[in-house]
Order: C-alpha cells, then structure tokens, then sequence
C-alpha cells in the first residue's frame, strides 16, 4: 500500500516539479519615450529578425513592448514628426540572442535619441 502510494505522487508530482522548474524565454522589455514636445507618427523598432512600432505617439506619451532577440546586430530607430513630416533614423545599441532586461529609448527635441539598455546575457 505504501508503495503504491509513493508511485502515485510521484505520477502527479513529477509534471509539477517540472513545471515549477522549466525556464522562461529571455525577453527585453522596451519603453519608447517620447520626450520630443510633439506627436509623432509611424514609430518603427527594428531589432535582428523583428520590429514593432505605432501609428502614433503623442508628446509625453511612452510605449512599451516586449520582445525576443533571435539573433545579434543593432536596434534601429525611425519616425515621423508630425508637424513637419520629418522623417527620423537612428541607430541604436547591439542586441544579441538570449539577453534580456530592459532597452528604454528616448525620443527628444531636435532629431535626438537616448538609449538606456539595462541587458544580461541569460544563464
């Protein structure tokens, strides 16, 4: 009886150890921010393999994602003023895969970019 027992636990109880143990995907959490004092359109982040982005930001406004990097190279940045319809490109830092932390970018007056990465590599 005792033995049979221990090998019904262990049947329910081996799934949620491993389930309590499995690992997470290495994720960075980015913030956009735009500091620049006026809306801006057409936000696009491109990072290797993806981007993201919005149709729109309003001034003050900040934006969040998260995302996976699957291979190495840099963050690349552009948007649209949206009173002058001037068209912003800004290269940021390297990103490689299996980091993770925080990226916050910073959108200022003038065409100005700010990058605040806060990146491990994952263990």
């Amino acid at each position: 009886m005792n033995r049979r027992v221990v090998c019904l636990a262990a049947i329910f109880l081996l799934p949620l150890s491993g389930a309590l143990t499995a690992c997470h995907s290495a994720q960075i959490d980015a913030t956009v921010e735009n500091r620049t004092g006026a809306a801006i359109e057409l936000l696009e982040v491109d990072y290797p393999s993806a981007s993201f982005g919005a149709d729109k930001l309003a001034a003050g406004a900040d934006f969040h994602y998260r995302f996976q990097v699957r291979l190495s190279g840099p963050v690349k940045l552009q948007y649209t003023e949206s009173a002058t319809q001037k068209q912003r490109q800004v290269t940021g830092p390297e990103v490689s895969e299996g980091q993770e932390g925080s990226l916050a970018i910073v959108l200022l007056p003038d065409g100005k970019t700010e990058f605040h990465p806060s990146l491990t590599a994952k263990h």
